[in-house]
Protein backbone atom coordinates (compact mmCIF):
# COMPACT_ATOMS: atom_id res chain seq x y z
CA UNK A 1 0.00 0.00 0.00
CA UNK A 2 1.14 3.64 -1.02
CA UNK A 3 1.75 6.31 1.40
CA UNK A 4 -0.81 8.83 -0.72
CA UNK A 5 -2.59 7.17 -3.16
CA UNK A 6 -4.13 9.99 -4.10
CA UNK A 7 -0.81 12.17 -4.54
CA UNK A 8 1.90 10.05 -4.62
CA UNK A 9 3.34 9.75 -8.61
CA UNK A 10 1.77 7.13 -10.38
CA UNK A 11 5.34 5.97 -11.52
CA UNK A 12 6.49 4.89 -7.70
CA UNK A 13 5.34 1.87 -6.81
CA UNK A 14 7.75 1.00 -3.40
CA UNK A 15 7.07 -0.41 0.46
CA UNK A 16 5.58 2.43 2.32
CA UNK A 17 8.12 4.84 2.92
CA UNK A 18 6.12 5.77 6.49
CA UNK A 19 6.53 2.54 7.87
CA UNK A 20 9.92 0.91 6.33
CA UNK A 21 12.78 3.24 4.93
CA UNK A 22 13.55 2.13 1.35
CA UNK A 23 16.59 0.70 0.05
CA UNK A 24 18.32 4.03 -0.59
CA UNK A 25 20.83 1.96 -3.38
CA UNK A 26 17.81 1.00 -5.27
CA UNK A 27 16.40 4.42 -5.47
CA UNK A 28 17.53 6.62 -8.67
CA UNK A 29 19.75 9.37 -8.28
CA UNK A 30 16.97 12.13 -9.03
CA UNK A 31 15.20 11.36 -6.39
CA UNK A 32 18.03 13.63 -4.86
CA UNK A 33 16.73 17.21 -4.37
CA UNK A 34 20.40 18.03 -6.00
CA UNK A 35 22.00 14.72 -7.65
CA UNK A 36 25.26 16.55 -8.18
CA UNK A 37 25.99 17.78 -4.65
CA UNK A 38 27.16 15.07 -1.65
CA UNK A 39 25.23 16.18 1.01
CA UNK A 40 25.42 15.74 4.89
CA UNK A 41 22.43 13.49 6.58
CA UNK A 42 21.64 16.68 8.51
CA UNK A 43 21.93 19.05 4.98
CA UNK A 44 20.08 16.85 3.19
CA UNK A 45 16.96 16.85 5.63
CA UNK A 46 17.18 19.79 6.21
CA UNK A 47 16.72 21.12 2.51
CA UNK A 48 14.21 18.42 2.01
CA UNK A 49 12.46 20.04 4.93
CA UNK A 50 13.04 23.70 3.78
CA UNK A 51 11.45 22.56 -0.06
CA UNK A 52 8.75 20.66 1.86
CA UNK A 53 8.01 23.86 3.98
CA UNK A 54 8.39 26.18 0.77
CA UNK A 55 5.29 24.25 -0.38
CA UNK A 56 3.15 24.32 2.69
CA UNK A 57 3.07 28.07 3.39
CA UNK A 58 1.73 28.25 -0.03
CA UNK A 59 -1.36 25.71 0.60
CA UNK A 60 0.79 23.25 -1.78
CA UNK A 61 0.16 20.20 0.73
CA UNK A 62 -0.15 17.83 -2.08
CA UNK A 63 3.23 19.00 -3.74
CA UNK A 64 4.39 18.59 -0.08
CA UNK A 65 3.17 15.39 0.72
CA UNK A 66 4.81 14.09 -2.86
CA UNK A 67 8.10 16.00 -1.93
CA UNK A 68 8.26 14.05 1.65
CA UNK A 69 7.73 10.69 -0.21
CA UNK A 70 10.59 11.15 -2.65
CA UNK A 71 12.43 12.47 0.70
CA UNK A 72 11.65 8.91 1.94
CA UNK A 73 12.18 7.11 -0.94
CA UNK A 74 15.63 8.76 -1.45
CA UNK A 75 16.68 7.31 1.86
CA UNK A 76 16.71 10.60 4.03
CA UNK A 77 15.06 10.01 7.92
CA UNK A 78 13.15 13.09 8.87
CA UNK A 79 13.43 14.80 11.92
CA UNK A 80 11.20 16.78 14.55
CA UNK A 81 11.16 19.68 12.36
CA UNK A 82 9.77 18.50 8.80
CA UNK A 83 6.97 16.93 10.98
CA UNK A 84 5.99 20.28 12.27
CA UNK A 85 6.45 21.55 9.12
CA UNK A 86 3.65 19.49 7.88
CA UNK A 87 1.44 19.39 10.73
CA UNK A 88 1.63 23.24 10.57
CA UNK A 89 0.80 23.04 6.96
CA UNK A 90 -2.48 20.87 7.98
CA UNK A 91 -3.14 23.50 10.03
CA UNK A 92 -3.37 26.46 8.09
CA UNK A 93 -5.39 24.87 5.62
CA UNK A 94 -7.43 22.32 7.27
CA UNK A 95 -9.83 21.92 4.35
CA UNK A 96 -6.95 20.40 2.18
CA UNK A 97 -4.64 18.77 5.22
CA UNK A 98 -7.39 16.47 7.02
CA UNK A 99 -6.21 13.23 5.15
CA UNK A 100 -2.08 14.50 5.07
CA UNK A 101 -2.64 15.65 8.72
CA UNK A 102 -3.90 12.46 10.03
CA UNK A 103 -1.51 10.41 7.88
CA UNK A 104 1.27 11.90 9.35
CA UNK A 105 -0.51 11.72 12.75
CA UNK A 106 0.61 7.70 12.40
CA UNK A 107 3.84 8.00 11.91
CA UNK A 108 4.89 10.44 14.47
CA UNK A 109 3.14 7.70 17.13
CA UNK A 110 4.62 5.40 15.25
CA UNK A 111 8.17 6.88 16.28
CA UNK A 112 6.66 7.97 19.97
CA UNK A 113 7.12 11.63 19.06
CA UNK A 114 3.48 12.37 19.52
CA UNK A 115 4.33 12.03 23.41
CA UNK A 116 7.80 12.10 23.59
CA UNK A 117 8.62 15.22 21.33
CA UNK A 118 6.84 18.73 23.00
CA UNK A 119 6.65 20.70 19.67
CA UNK A 120 5.54 17.58 17.48
CA UNK A 121 2.66 16.82 20.24
CA UNK A 122 2.06 20.62 20.42
CA UNK A 123 1.70 21.15 16.58
CA UNK A 124 -0.85 17.87 16.50
CA UNK A 125 -2.88 20.00 19.10
CA UNK A 126 -3.10 23.10 16.75
CA UNK A 127 -3.70 21.37 13.63
CA UNK A 128 -6.66 19.30 15.21
CA UNK A 129 -8.12 22.51 17.14
CA UNK A 130 -7.99 24.48 13.55
CA UNK A 131 -9.49 21.49 11.43
CA UNK A 132 -12.35 21.75 14.31
CA UNK A 133 -11.63 18.29 15.60
CA UNK A 134 -10.47 19.70 19.55
CA UNK A 135 -11.90 16.37 21.27
CA UNK A 136 -8.79 14.44 19.23
CA UNK A 137 -6.84 17.35 20.08
CA UNK A 138 -7.49 17.34 23.67
CA UNK A 139 -6.72 13.45 23.32
CA UNK A 140 -3.43 14.34 21.92
CA UNK A 141 -2.39 16.82 24.51
CA UNK A 142 -3.32 14.52 27.43
CA UNK A 143 -0.92 12.03 26.06
CA UNK A 144 1.68 14.17 26.23
CA UNK A 145 4.05 13.11 28.58
CA UNK A 146 5.90 16.58 28.60
CA UNK A 147 3.61 19.82 28.25
CA UNK A 148 5.26 23.48 28.18
CA UNK A 149 3.19 26.87 28.65
CA UNK A 150 3.02 27.31 24.54
CA UNK A 151 1.10 23.46 24.67
CA UNK A 152 -1.31 24.51 27.31
CA UNK A 153 -2.07 27.69 25.54
CA UNK A 154 -2.70 26.41 22.22
CA UNK A 155 -5.24 24.01 24.37
CA UNK A 156 -6.26 27.09 25.22
CA UNK A 157 -6.83 28.49 21.94
CA UNK A 158 -8.09 25.69 20.50
CA UNK A 159 -11.23 25.22 22.98
CA UNK A 160 -11.92 28.99 22.47
CA UNK A 161 -11.90 28.77 18.67
CA UNK A 162 -14.07 25.89 18.98
CA UNK A 163 -16.86 27.97 21.17
CA UNK A 164 -16.06 25.32 24.47
CA UNK A 165 -15.33 28.25 26.19
CA UNK A 166 -15.72 26.52 29.70
CA UNK A 167 -13.40 23.87 28.80
CA UNK A 168 -10.76 26.64 28.08
CA UNK A 169 -11.63 28.36 31.48
CA UNK A 170 -10.52 24.15 32.82
CA UNK A 171 -7.60 23.99 30.80
CA UNK A 172 -6.70 27.44 31.89
CA UNK A 173 -7.48 27.00 35.75
CA UNK A 174 -4.98 23.69 35.71
CA UNK A 175 -2.19 25.28 33.98
CA UNK A 176 1.15 24.74 36.28
CA UNK A 177 2.01 28.62 35.62
CA UNK A 178 0.28 31.02 33.37
CA UNK A 179 2.03 33.27 31.53
CA UNK A 180 0.67 36.41 29.24
CA UNK A 181 -0.25 34.65 26.21
CA UNK A 182 -2.56 32.47 28.41
CA UNK A 183 -4.63 35.16 29.60
CA UNK A 184 -4.63 36.62 26.13
CA UNK A 185 -5.74 33.60 24.49
CA UNK A 186 -9.04 33.83 26.80
CA UNK A 187 -9.89 37.47 26.51
CA UNK A 188 -8.77 37.40 22.53
CA UNK A 189 -10.92 34.61 22.16
CA UNK A 190 -13.60 36.07 24.05
CA UNK A 191 -13.37 39.08 22.04
CA UNK A 192 -13.40 38.01 18.87
CA UNK A 193 -16.68 36.05 19.18
CA UNK A 194 -18.73 38.97 20.53
CA UNK A 195 -18.48 37.96 24.59
CA UNK A 196 -17.11 41.96 24.78
CA UNK A 197 -18.55 41.77 28.53
CA UNK A 198 -16.62 38.31 29.33
CA UNK A 199 -13.24 39.52 27.96
CA UNK A 200 -13.03 42.59 29.85
CA UNK A 201 -14.01 40.56 33.11
CA UNK A 202 -10.67 38.42 32.43
CA UNK A 203 -8.52 41.38 31.70
CA UNK A 204 -9.80 42.79 35.06
CA UNK A 205 -9.11 39.82 36.80
CA UNK A 206 -5.10 39.67 35.15
CA UNK A 207 -4.61 43.13 35.94
CA UNK A 208 -6.12 41.74 39.43
CA UNK A 209 -3.12 39.28 39.30
CA UNK A 210 -0.47 41.64 38.12
CA UNK A 211 0.07 40.32 34.76
CA UNK A 212 1.52 42.68 32.25
CA UNK A 213 -0.01 43.00 28.84
CA UNK A 214 1.19 42.76 25.70
CA UNK A 215 0.17 44.67 22.47
CA UNK A 216 -2.49 41.88 21.36
CA UNK A 217 -3.93 41.79 25.04
CA UNK A 218 -4.26 45.32 24.29
CA UNK A 219 -5.79 45.12 20.75
CA UNK A 220 -8.30 43.06 22.00
CA UNK A 221 -9.46 44.87 25.49
CA UNK A 222 -9.61 47.89 22.88
CA UNK A 223 -12.03 45.61 20.76
CA UNK A 224 -14.20 45.08 23.53
CA UNK A 225 -14.18 48.74 24.66
CA UNK A 226 -15.52 50.07 21.07
CA UNK A 227 -18.05 46.97 20.65
CA UNK A 228 -19.53 48.02 24.25
CA UNK A 229 -19.22 51.04 24.04
CA UNK A 230 -16.67 51.57 27.70
CA UNK A 231 -15.38 54.57 27.62
CA UNK A 232 -13.77 55.13 30.79
CA UNK A 233 -12.17 51.96 30.32
CA UNK A 234 -10.90 52.73 26.78
CA UNK A 235 -9.33 55.93 28.81
CA UNK A 236 -7.77 53.67 31.02
CA UNK A 237 -6.21 51.20 29.04
CA UNK A 238 -5.12 54.31 26.84
CA UNK A 239 -3.10 55.71 30.00
CA UNK A 240 -1.54 52.13 30.43
CA UNK A 241 -0.30 52.12 27.05
CA UNK A 242 1.34 55.22 27.02
CA UNK A 243 3.52 53.46 29.59
CA UNK A 244 4.39 50.60 28.26
CA UNK A 245 6.97 50.13 25.55
CA UNK A 246 4.06 49.60 22.29
CA UNK A 247 2.52 53.03 22.88
CA UNK A 248 4.07 53.89 19.55
CA UNK A 249 2.95 50.63 18.13
CA UNK A 250 0.89 51.22 15.07
CA UNK A 251 -1.39 48.27 15.55
CA UNK A 252 -2.35 49.49 18.98
CA UNK A 253 -2.77 53.03 18.05
CA UNK A 254 -5.14 52.20 15.20
CA UNK A 255 -7.43 50.32 17.79
CA UNK A 256 -7.28 53.62 19.68
CA UNK A 257 -8.84 55.13 17.18
CA UNK A 258 -11.30 53.10 16.51
CA UNK A 259 -12.38 52.57 19.74
CA UNK A 260 -12.46 56.70 20.09
CA UNK A 261 -14.46 56.66 16.82
CA UNK A 262 -16.35 54.68 17.98
CA UNK A 263 -17.10 56.16 21.30
CA UNK A 264 -18.28 59.09 19.62
CA UNK A 265 -15.05 60.68 20.91
CA UNK A 266 -13.44 61.77 17.63
CA UNK A 267 -11.44 64.69 18.66
CA UNK A 268 -9.36 62.38 21.50
CA UNK A 269 -9.75 59.86 17.76
CA UNK A 270 -7.71 62.59 15.82
CA UNK A 271 -5.26 63.47 18.89
CA UNK A 272 -4.27 59.93 18.77
CA UNK A 273 -3.81 60.00 15.10
CA UNK A 274 -1.80 63.34 14.78
CA UNK A 275 0.91 61.82 17.14
CA UNK A 276 1.60 58.62 15.29
CA UNK A 277 5.27 58.96 14.00
CA UNK A 278 4.22 56.15 11.92
CA UNK A 279 1.02 55.44 10.02
CA UNK A 280 -0.41 52.18 8.04
CA UNK A 281 -3.02 52.37 5.35
CA UNK A 282 -5.43 51.35 8.19
CA UNK A 283 -4.54 54.51 10.30
CA UNK A 284 -5.87 56.41 7.41
CA UNK A 285 -8.72 54.39 7.17
CA UNK A 286 -9.70 54.58 11.02
CA UNK A 287 -9.65 57.86 10.62
CA UNK A 288 -11.67 58.55 8.18
CA UNK A 289 -13.95 56.07 8.80
CA UNK A 290 -14.47 57.61 11.91
CA UNK A 291 -15.32 61.12 11.14
CA UNK A 292 -17.72 59.63 8.29
CA UNK A 293 -19.54 57.91 11.04
CA UNK A 294 -19.56 61.07 13.85
CA UNK A 295 -20.90 62.89 11.19
CA UNK A 296 -17.79 64.95 10.20
CA UNK A 297 -18.05 64.68 6.83
CA UNK A 298 -15.84 67.32 5.44
CA UNK A 299 -12.75 66.38 8.19
CA UNK A 300 -13.54 62.89 6.44
CA UNK A 301 -13.26 63.98 2.75
CA UNK A 302 -10.31 66.27 3.58
CA UNK A 303 -8.24 63.35 5.42
CA UNK A 304 -8.85 61.20 2.23
CA UNK A 305 -7.27 63.46 0.11
CA UNK A 306 -4.47 63.58 2.45
CA UNK A 307 -3.90 60.00 2.81
CA UNK A 308 -3.21 60.36 -1.31
CA UNK A 309 -0.64 62.82 -1.03
CA UNK A 310 1.14 60.85 1.68
CA UNK A 311 1.55 58.24 -1.09
CA UNK A 312 -1.24 55.57 0.38
CA UNK A 313 -3.50 54.85 -2.20
CA UNK A 314 -7.22 53.93 -1.21
CA UNK A 315 -8.87 50.68 -0.74
CA UNK A 316 -12.39 49.86 -0.41
CA UNK A 317 -12.76 50.76 3.33
CA UNK A 318 -11.13 54.22 1.91
CA UNK A 319 -13.84 54.24 -0.22
CA UNK A 320 -16.12 52.98 2.18
CA UNK A 321 -15.24 56.03 4.71
CA UNK A 322 -15.40 58.36 1.56
CA UNK A 323 -19.37 57.34 0.92
CA UNK A 324 -20.54 57.39 4.20
CA UNK A 325 -19.26 60.79 4.68
CA UNK A 326 -21.12 61.57 1.46
CA UNK A 327 -24.12 60.34 2.42
CA UNK A 328 -24.28 62.06 6.17
CA UNK A 329 -23.88 64.89 4.34
CA UNK A 330 -26.45 64.66 1.74
CA UNK A 331 -23.60 65.19 -1.00
CA UNK A 332 -25.19 63.36 -4.06
CA UNK A 333 -23.24 64.36 -6.77
CA UNK A 334 -19.96 64.16 -4.68
CA UNK A 335 -20.99 60.55 -3.50
CA UNK A 336 -21.82 59.14 -7.22
CA UNK A 337 -18.37 60.86 -8.03
CA UNK A 338 -16.34 59.13 -5.34
CA UNK A 339 -18.54 55.89 -6.61
CA UNK A 340 -17.39 56.24 -10.38
CA UNK A 341 -13.61 57.02 -9.47
CA UNK A 342 -13.37 53.89 -7.26
CA UNK A 343 -14.68 51.62 -10.13
CA UNK A 344 -12.75 53.65 -13.32
CA UNK A 345 -9.52 55.10 -11.63
CA UNK A 346 -8.84 52.57 -8.80
CA UNK A 347 -10.39 49.51 -10.23
CA UNK A 348 -12.13 48.15 -7.18
CA UNK A 349 -15.12 46.12 -7.60
CA UNK A 350 -17.90 47.62 -5.42
CA UNK A 351 -18.59 45.26 -2.58
CA UNK A 352 -22.00 45.34 -0.80
CA UNK A 353 -21.30 48.13 1.37
CA UNK A 354 -20.19 50.23 -0.94
CA UNK A 355 -23.83 49.95 -2.82
CA UNK A 356 -25.29 50.10 0.55
CA UNK A 357 -23.37 53.40 0.65
CA UNK A 358 -25.26 54.99 -2.45
CA UNK A 359 -28.30 53.49 -1.06
CA UNK A 360 -28.39 55.32 1.28
CA UNK A 361 -27.18 58.19 -0.01
CA UNK A 362 -30.15 58.44 -2.18
CA UNK A 363 -32.00 57.58 0.69
CA UNK A 364 -31.41 60.17 2.91
CA UNK A 365 -31.79 62.81 0.08
CA UNK A 366 -35.17 61.38 -0.53
CA UNK A 367 -34.34 59.93 -3.96
CA UNK A 368 -36.14 56.61 -3.27
CA UNK A 369 -37.10 55.37 -6.66
CA UNK A 370 -33.43 55.97 -7.42
CA UNK A 371 -32.04 53.96 -4.61
CA UNK A 372 -34.83 50.76 -5.29
CA UNK A 373 -33.62 50.83 -9.14
CA UNK A 374 -30.08 50.00 -7.54
CA UNK A 375 -30.91 48.29 -5.01
CA UNK A 376 -32.80 45.87 -7.55
CA UNK A 377 -29.82 46.48 -10.25
CA UNK A 378 -27.19 45.09 -7.55
CA UNK A 379 -25.00 42.42 -9.08
CA UNK A 380 -25.31 40.57 -5.76
CA UNK A 381 -28.38 39.94 -3.46
CA UNK A 382 -28.78 42.92 -1.29
CA UNK A 383 -29.09 42.45 2.44
CA UNK A 384 -30.71 43.20 5.99
CA UNK A 385 -28.77 46.30 6.01
CA UNK A 386 -29.21 47.71 2.53
CA UNK A 387 -32.84 47.08 2.03
CA UNK A 388 -33.00 48.32 5.97
CA UNK A 389 -31.83 51.54 5.08
CA UNK A 390 -34.32 52.15 2.65
CA UNK A 391 -37.07 50.95 4.38
CA UNK A 392 -36.07 53.61 7.15
CA UNK A 393 -36.06 56.14 4.43
CA UNK A 394 -39.78 54.31 3.14
CA UNK A 395 -41.02 55.36 6.60
CA UNK A 396 -39.52 58.86 7.11
CA UNK A 397 -41.03 60.41 3.62
CA UNK A 398 -44.38 57.76 3.93
CA UNK A 399 -43.71 55.77 0.64
CA UNK A 400 -46.01 52.58 2.07
CA UNK A 401 -45.70 50.61 -1.49
CA UNK A 402 -42.23 50.59 -1.57
CA UNK A 403 -41.75 49.70 2.34
CA UNK A 404 -44.53 46.48 1.51
CA UNK A 405 -41.74 44.98 -1.56
CA UNK A 406 -38.83 46.17 0.79
CA UNK A 407 -40.53 44.00 3.43
CA UNK A 408 -41.08 40.90 0.96
CA UNK A 409 -37.68 41.19 0.23
CA UNK A 410 -36.51 41.30 3.98
CA UNK A 411 -38.88 38.40 4.96
CA UNK A 412 -37.34 36.23 2.45
CA UNK A 413 -33.93 36.40 3.82
CA UNK A 414 -35.18 36.52 7.66
CA UNK A 415 -38.58 35.24 7.47
CA UNK A 416 -38.21 34.98 11.78
CA UNK A 417 -36.93 38.50 12.35
CA UNK A 418 -39.38 40.19 14.57
CA UNK A 419 -38.00 44.03 13.17
CA UNK A 420 -39.42 43.79 9.45
CA UNK A 421 -42.96 43.25 10.66
CA UNK A 422 -42.88 45.93 13.34
CA UNK A 423 -41.03 48.45 11.07
CA UNK A 424 -43.64 47.74 8.49
CA UNK A 425 -46.52 48.04 11.08
CA UNK A 426 -45.08 51.40 12.14
CA UNK A 427 -44.79 52.77 9.01
CA UNK A 428 -48.85 51.82 8.66
CA UNK A 429 -49.06 53.96 11.71
CA UNK A 430 -46.85 56.69 11.13
CA UNK A 431 -49.65 57.92 8.01
CA UNK A 432 -52.99 56.31 10.10
CA UNK A 433 -53.21 53.21 8.33
CA UNK A 434 -54.60 51.14 11.49
CA UNK A 435 -56.49 48.37 9.53
CA UNK A 436 -52.62 47.67 7.85
CA UNK A 437 -50.92 48.04 11.08
CA UNK A 438 -53.44 45.71 12.49
CA UNK A 439 -52.88 43.05 9.85
CA UNK A 440 -49.19 43.10 10.18
CA UNK A 441 -49.48 42.43 14.30
CA UNK A 442 -52.09 39.35 13.54
CA UNK A 443 -49.56 38.24 10.54
CA UNK A 444 -46.77 38.03 13.18
CA UNK A 445 -49.02 36.29 16.05
CA UNK A 446 -50.20 33.55 12.95
CA UNK A 447 -46.26 33.12 12.74
CA UNK A 448 -45.39 32.86 16.01
CA UNK A 449 -43.20 35.76 15.93
CA UNK A 450 -42.68 37.74 19.12
CA UNK A 451 -41.11 41.12 18.97
CA UNK A 452 -37.93 41.47 21.39
CA UNK A 453 -37.75 43.76 23.63
CA UNK A 454 -35.53 46.53 22.51
CA UNK A 455 -32.76 48.04 25.72
CA UNK A 456 -30.96 50.67 26.40
CA UNK A 457 -27.41 50.39 28.05
CA UNK A 458 -25.53 53.48 29.89
CA UNK A 459 -21.79 52.65 31.30
CA UNK A 460 -20.91 54.31 34.62
CA UNK A 461 -17.25 53.43 36.26
CA UNK A 462 -16.61 50.60 33.87
CA UNK A 463 -19.75 48.94 34.16
CA UNK A 464 -22.23 48.47 31.55
CA UNK A 465 -26.17 49.01 32.87
CA UNK A 466 -28.91 47.68 30.40
CA UNK A 467 -32.65 48.51 30.70
CA UNK A 468 -35.85 47.41 29.22
CA UNK A 469 -39.51 49.11 28.86
CA UNK A 470 -40.82 48.71 32.70
CA UNK A 471 -37.67 46.72 34.14
CA UNK A 472 -37.49 46.49 37.73
CA UNK A 473 -34.28 43.82 37.92
CA UNK A 474 -32.24 46.69 38.62
CA UNK A 475 -30.60 46.75 42.15
CA UNK A 476 -30.94 50.35 42.42
CA UNK A 477 -34.73 50.32 40.60
CA UNK A 478 -35.91 52.49 43.40
CA UNK A 479 -33.60 54.84 43.11
CA UNK A 480 -33.68 55.42 39.17
CA UNK A 481 -37.87 55.27 39.48
CA UNK A 482 -37.48 57.91 42.06
CA UNK A 483 -35.42 60.32 39.42
CA UNK A 484 -37.50 59.48 36.29
CA UNK A 485 -40.53 60.87 38.89
CA UNK A 486 -38.51 63.97 39.60
CA UNK A 487 -37.78 64.66 35.96
CA UNK A 488 -41.14 63.75 34.75
CA UNK A 489 -42.77 66.65 37.37
CA UNK A 490 -39.99 68.71 36.41
CA UNK A 491 -41.12 68.43 32.69
CA UNK A 492 -44.69 68.71 33.65
CA UNK A 493 -43.99 72.09 35.41
CA UNK A 494 -42.30 73.30 32.46
CA UNK A 495 -45.45 73.40 30.65
CA UNK A 496 -44.49 69.87 28.28
CA UNK A 497 -47.62 67.76 27.47
CA UNK A 498 -47.22 64.35 26.46
CA UNK A 499 -48.31 64.00 22.82
CA UNK A 500 -51.96 61.52 22.39
CA UNK A 501 -52.12 59.69 19.74
CA UNK A 502 -56.18 58.66 18.47
CA UNK A 503 -56.55 55.53 16.50
CA UNK A 504 -59.39 55.50 14.18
Amino acid sequence: MSLLPAITPASVTCPNPLISPPNPKTQPLSSNPNPRISLKPLESVVLWTSSISRHCRAGQLSQAAQEFTRMRLSGVEPNHITFITLLSGCAEFPSKGRDLGSLIHGYVCKLGLDKEDVMVGTSLVEMYSKGEQVEVAKLVFDAMMVKNSVSWNTMIDGYMRNREYEKAVEVFDEMPQRDVISWTALINGFAKRGFYEEALDWFREMMIFGVEPDYVTIIAVLTACANLGTLSVGLWVHRLVLKQSFRNNVRVNNSLIDMYSRCGCIEFAREVFDKMQKRSLVSWNSIIVGFAVNGFAEEALKYFDAMQKEGFKPDGVSFTGALTACSHAGLVDEGLRYFDIMKRVHKISPRIEHFGCIVDLYSRAGKLKEAWDLVRNMPMKPNEVVLGSLLAACRNYGDISLAERIVKNLVALDPGSDSNYVLLSNIYAAVGRWVGASKVRRRMKALGIQKKPGFSSIEISGCVHEFVAGDKSHRDKDSIYAMLELLSFDLMSSGYAPEIVVRE
